[in-house]
């Protein structure tokens, strides 16, 4: 099953008093590349988040979101700075000493000092978030994939409806060639009959100027190798992943062969078929840009 580079996904995990909340999105890129947005006590696991994500894609442009609540009593703690008081103790008494002023330092006074009472956050247990994390991470990444593969089934019809259309286009290539050289021939047949009047015509001559015009507007080779790029690519769709170069470069082939097509055309309606060919292989490589 093909899958597609555009995708969502979202997963939310409540592990005890702490909320992991996960967001991704996703739209085509030539390479995998991620853009994560977490909480700073999470940059540790920005190796292991980067590795995981591997498993589930391949290429794509990732953002991932991540948003973390912990509502716990024990996330914050009061820090107590029994060095600092001290310091400020002995400074006050010298300040008594030095100017004779009365020294009214209470407890309730010091401690409202800068940083005599400090609230810290508590340290988390790595093993801990990261099995909640990535929980969520695996919740959200597998909703991503979900939604990448009922996009690139949609990409697959449309394709093998393109596909069949330029089969189509080609079998009127090849239908039409054989009529070019009859008409010619038989526009030199009646342009040496109207010059030459009552004159016996040379065959030989005519059927060699046929053979050298045949020659160079035929296109069979061309056709055959687009009818052969078309079922490559019907069946390189049919595979599982990781087939978007693959594609990419069977389009380019075959947009040099209806280059040659036109550039051979020497008949309005092979020109006009050739142009629609080219269009169609266009609208193919557009859409192959998005497959992962």
């Amino acid at each position: 099953m093909i899958k597609s580079m555009t995708g969502f996904g979202r997963c939310e995990v409540a592990d005890g008093e702490r909320r992991f909340t996960v967001e991704i999105k996703s739209v085509n890129h030539r390479y995998l590349d991620a853009n994560i947005r977490m909480p700073k006590k999470f940059n540790f696991f920005e190796a292991a988040i980067r590795s995981l994500l591997k498993q589930y894609a391949s290429r794509g442009k990732v953002d991932i979101f991540i948003t973390y609540e912990d509502l716990s009593e024990s996330q914050m703690a009061l820090k107590y700075n029994e060095t600092l008081a001290k310091e400020y103790l002995d400074y006050f008494k010298k300040m008594q000493e030095t100017f004779g002023l009365e020294n009214d330092i209470r407890v309730s006074t010091l401690s409202r000092y800068p940083e005599v009472f400090t609230m810290e956050e508590q340290s988390a247990d790595e093993e801990e978030l990261w099995n909640g994390l990535s929980k969520a991470l695996e919740g959200a990444f597998g909703q991503l994939v979900e939604t990448r593969k009922k996009e690139g089934e949609q990409l697959k019809k449309d394709l093998i409806e393109k596909l069949d259309g330029m089969i189509t286009l080609v079998e009127h290539v090849e239908e039409r060639s054989p009529q070019i050289v009859r008409e010619y021939r038989e526009k030199i047949e009646a342009k040496v009959k109207e010059l030459l009047e009552d004159s016996k015509i040379d065959e030989g001559r005519i059927a060699a100027e046929v053979v050298l015009f045949a020659d160079k507007i035929c296109t069979d080779e061309e056709t055959v190798r687009l009818r052969s790029h078309i079922k490559h690519m019907k069946e390189t769709l049919d595979k599982s992943e990781g087939i978007g170069r693959k594609l990419d470069f069977i389009a380019q082939e075959m947009n040099r062969e209806s280059n040659t097509i036109l550039s051979k055309a020497n008949d309005l309606g092979v020109s006009n078929w050739a142009i629609e060919l080219k269009t169609e292989i266009e609208k193919v490589r557009e859409q192959i840009q998005n497959i992962e």
